[in-house]
């Protein structure tokens, strides 16, 4: 007998002692015996056949152990079938183990018969990041609450998905069932759950009508519990805001007094909430008939709060909200300051009085650089004072200090024909004119004429002077107006009507140089030199300075526009006396350098 026979028998036997079968005598390894106990040792479904067979030869015992092998093949397939449907019921991910032998299985397994776990069972789900679980782990015990809470313990299901759960969380919220849900407690005769419905419902359309009288509404017959009306109301009592359809549904009904009151309910939550931003919770008063909540929407609107609503403030001792308002307030200038808008006196003084100085040197010296830009001063070093003060106060049409003008004209720090210079003589000829319309005192006519004049507004001078001196008792003003005049038209280059009034004044004030002067300058300005220098000389002979005569001339050839007509009065002066005249050798020059270009 070969090696391979040999261990047929041996296993043979084996399962014949396994399988209680030793009673069968034929032990050859093909028997039929052999083929039946080699398929069920592998696990293999036996048939009738084979079974029969068993039967015949009264292996009883072989039978039953049968019996019990495959059992337990088929139990363990139903308990992987059950793990399954437990794990899919309480949503575990499908990336879990599926090996019966999983500490989860009997987890879920204590879940599903006695609806509960304990604090580590949980703890073991939540560690494994089995969320969903968890949530219906806290679902079940929420719901084994409600059961007992509200007497439906006789209902056995206890899976969130039951339609009593949803029931009774509705209970638990007092939110009206709906027909369906009444049926259904019906018919499942959860008696006590229906009472404590009804008992809740007549609860309910109580609070309707509190509700109605509350919010003035008692008019509306709607008294349901779903109505449109009810949910409004209900938003009221809760101190919740309406939304627009809400508030145009009321307009709709007619309800002006419900609307009138949420009206008030928001101002008041408002105010709450302005009192909080603003530091001013200790005001105890609510209202918003409250001057307080007035002060804060104007606040909070960046609007600048007066005198009086500070000192309101003050009295109700809320210095918080006053440091919040100055600081808004400052913020307001500063931006102001930035975006090129300047501050007026009143902001600048409030800054002041706040001592926010920063601020308003910022604002001096954005306001200093539009005013240089204005008023033509391009040197970057210029010094703020006195000419921020100068220019601040020109702006305001405030008249400046004579002295102090002139005094920067000596420094060459103004020069007589910038843009300050002028708008100071444009300012002082509006106060002569102010004066005179306001005392009649007609001295002040040629003043603001001369004023007029050295502003560049020789137009003006004419218009004021324009006037009938016969009315005029006095010779001495008669000659100033007329000389002022005469100067105005010499201006305009209307040198015969300059020279009427020359010889007018001459006739009014023969002995007064000044008449002699502008007949003089007129002469000049006709190129009639030497007629020009006769005048001059009768005006020097009446009290005239030389010096002012001889800069008078320099004037007048300075501002001729012709070239050769400049030349020839250079030639004139220099031919008279050329050291007196010595400064018109200039002219000559820059006629010669003229020519060489």
């Amino acid at each position: 007998m070969d090696k391979d026979s040999q261990n047929r028998l041996k296993h043979f036997a084996a399962l014949k002692s396994k399988y209680q079968a030793t009673q069968y005598q034929d032990s050859s390894p093909s028997s039929l015996l052999y083929l039946i106990l080699r398929k069920v040792d592998l696990g293999i479904e036996l048939s009738d056949l084979e079974f029969d067979w068993l039967q015949e030869h009264e292996l009883l015992q072989t039978i039953e152990i049968i019996w019990i092998e495959q059992f337990k093949k088929e139990e363990a397939k139903r308990l992987e079938a059950e793990f399954y449907q437990l794990k899919a019921k309480y949503k575990v991910a499908k990336n879990w183990e599926s090996s019966v032998s999983s500490v989860l299985y009997p987890i879920l397994w204590k879940l599903e018969s006695e609806n509960s776990l304990t604090d580590s069972q949980v703890k073991f789900l939540q560690d494994n990041h089995l969320t969903q679980t968890v949530v219906i782990v806290q679902d079940i015990k929420r719901f084994a609450d409600l059961k007992e809470k509200y007497q439906a313990t006789t209902y056995q299901d206890s899976y969130p998905d039951s339609p009593l759960y949803k029931i009774l969380k509705k209970l638990d919220t007092e939110t009206s069932l709906s027909d369906s849900e009444y049926e259904w407690l019906l018919n499942n005769e959860l008696f006590e759950a229906i009472e404590i419905s009804e008992k809740q419902e007549s609860a309910r359309r109580a609070k309707v009508t509190q509700l109605k009288n509350k919010y003035q509404a008692s008019q509306h017959l709607d008294t349901s519990l779903s109505g449109q009306l009810y949910q409004i109301l209900q938003k009221l009592d809760a101190d919740k805001k309406l939304i627009y359809s809400e508030i145009y549904w009321l307009e709709q009904q007619g309800l002006t007094e419900t609307i009138a009151i949420a009206e008030e309910l928001e101002r008041k939550r408002e105010f709450i909430a302005l009192k909080a931003k603003y530091k001013a919770s200790q005001y105890q008063d609510l209202s918003p008939t409250s001057y307080l909540y007035t002060i804060l929407k104007k606040l909070d609107s960046e609007t600048h709060l007066n005198e009086q609503d500070i000192s309101f403030l003050r009295q109700s001792q809320l210095p918080e909200t006053i440091k919040i308002s100055n600081k808004k307030y400052a913020f307001v200038l500063k931006s102001k300051i930035l975006s090129g808008v300047f501050l007026s006196d009143l902001e600048i003084d409030w800054l002041r009085n706040n001592e926010y100085e920063d601020i308003i040197i910022l604002s001096q010296h954005k306001h200093f650089a539009a005013l240089k830009r204005k008023y033509g001063l391009v040197d970057p070093l210029l010094p703020l004072e006195p000419f921020y003060a100068i220019m601040v106060k020109l702006e305001k049409k405030e008249r400046l200090d004579p002295k102090l003008v002139l005094q920067l004209m000596e420094e060459d720090l103004l020069s007589p024909g910038g843009k300050i210079a002028l708008a100071y003589y444009r300012l002082e000829a509006e106060f002569y004119e102010q004066e005179l319309n306001r005392t009649g005192h007609k001295w002040h006519i040629p003043t603001a004429s001369g004023y007029w004049r050295k502003a560049n507004e020789p137009e003006q001078a004419l218009k004021l002077t324009n006037l009938d001196l016969n009315r005029v008792n006095d010779s001495n003003l008669k000659s100033a107006i007329s000389v002022t005049r005469g100067a105005a038209f010499r201006d305009v280059d209307k040198l015969a009507d300059a020279e009427v009034c020359a010889r007018k004044a001459v006739e009014y004030q023969p002995d007064s140089h000044q008449p002699y002067t502008l007949m003089g300058a007129i002469c000049y300005d006709k190129y009639d030199y030497e007629e020009g220098d006769y005048w001059f000389e009768k005006a020097i002979e009446r009290g005239a300075e030389t010096e002012d005569i001889d800069a008078e001339k320099k004037r007048v050839i300075r501002s001729t526009k012709d070239e050769n007509k400049r030349h020839e009065a250079a030639e004139y002066l220099l031919k008279k006396d050329s050291q007196r005249y010595s400064w018109a050798k200039s002219y000559l020059k820059k006629m010669q350098d003229n020519n060489s270009k």
